[in-house]
């Protein structure tokens, strides 16, 4: 008898999971099909809104008021979507123009009180469009909660915030930009280009951060790629001596960018007998145009047949140095080894140019 009532039991557990899970199923399939038409209906209103509205965008791009006038008139629950539509392609057209033109078109429509509520949505893309929206208005009322973007969960929406710092150049963000550097979570392009919109300001923090986190060193040589001058020469050639290659690599690169003196360049010239190939060819890259009464060209020469990115770059600063650079390609072209080979292209690259 007591085996019937566990078969019983066992029979009734088994059908109210059954149903449990048939109930549980169709409210998964409900949820998706309402997703999916929540998602198919906002595809076919942004594609309606894009065909009514696109044509009166290219044409306030062009700069035609009439067109500018009839956006600024848009209901105001379409402004962030034709927002969006003028934003988004400023993510990959940098074009000076284009990014007056769309400042003045959103500026009109008056979308700072919009976009600075849609800074605290829940949907990551109207945070994107906000944030690039503030630094194309220069709302730099907001920087502290743009800069705070950059810890988003969404890759997309710190991208846009470094877009948008890259628009605002607040000097109250360069600290944070400059400590930044080395978040690899961060677009490194963007990263680079952040900084470089400040030109040499950003020089002076660069160098006195370099001084007490020496452990990030490469970060800052690379940012003195971007916005280095004669300024941050001594503090570079300083660092040639460092003992990581990839530092001493990068700091000829640096180097390279804010242009050598005397020091430097016996410096890169002592670095061409590097022992590693990358110190050797941003060495020979940081001595292109070098005219100084130190002379670099024999010590060039002898790295012609060195390795490959060491060759090139031996034979392009070469060819910088106008005739006497010239004259020792000259002598190499009639071998018939590599460097020969490199030598002979070198200059018939420079014919083909004049």
């Amino acid at each position: 008898m007591s085996e019937y009532y566990l078969s019983v039991e066992f029979v009734n557990f088994a059908s109210r999971m059954f149903w449990f899970g048939a109930i549980l199923a169709a409210t998964m399939l409900s949820a998706v099909i309402l997703e999916r038409s929540v998602y198919g209906y906002q595809l076919i209103r942004n594609q309606r809104l894009k065909d009514r509205y696109f044509p009166y965008i290219r044409r306030a791009l062009d700069g035609d008021q009439t067109a500018t006038r009839a956006l600024v008139k848009c209901p105001p629950r379409y402004r962030l979507i034709i927002a969006e539509f003028l934003i988004t392609p400023l993510i990959d057209d940098r074009d000076p123009v284009r990014i007056a033109r769309t400042l003045e078109i959103v500026r009109a429509m008056a979308l700072i009180p919009t976009a600075e509520r849609l800074l605290r949505s829940r949907l990551w893309w109207r945070r994107a469009v906000a944030i690039r929206a503030l630094g194309l208005l220069q709302a730099r009322k907001q920087t502290a909660a743009i800069i705070a973007a950059l810890d988003d969960l969404n890759p997309l929406v710190r991208a846009a915030a470094l877009d948008a710092l890259t628009d605002l150049r607040d000097p109250a963000s360069l600290s944070a930009i400059v400590v930044r550097l080395q978040d690899a979570s961060l677009h490194r392009g963007r990263r680079a280009a952040a900084l470089s919109a400040f030109g040499k300001q950003g020089e002076p923090f660069l160098l006195d951060l370099a001084e007490i986190d020496s452990d990030h060193r490469l970060n800052y040589a690379r940012a003195l790629m971007l916005c280095g001058t004669a300024i941050a020469r001594p503090a570079l050639c300083r660092w040639t001596r460092d003992p990581r290659p990839n530092v001493r690599a990068a700091t000829f690169e640096a180097l390279a960018h804010t242009g050598l003196d005397e020091q430097a360049a016996a410096l890169a010239i002592e670095c061409l007998e590097s022992a590693e190939s990358s110190v050797r060819a941003m060495a020979a890259r940081a001595l292109r145009g070098w005219s100084g009464s130190v002379n670099a060209v024999p010590n060039l020469a002898k790295h012609l047949d060195d390795e490959w990115p060491v060759a090139v770059q031996a034979a392009r600063a070469l060819e910088s140095m106008g005739e006497s650079g010239l004259a020792e390609l000259r002598g190499c072209s009639s071998r018939s080894d590599l460097a020969g080979i490199l030598a002979k292209q070198i200059l018939w690259e420079g014919r083909a140019r004049c």
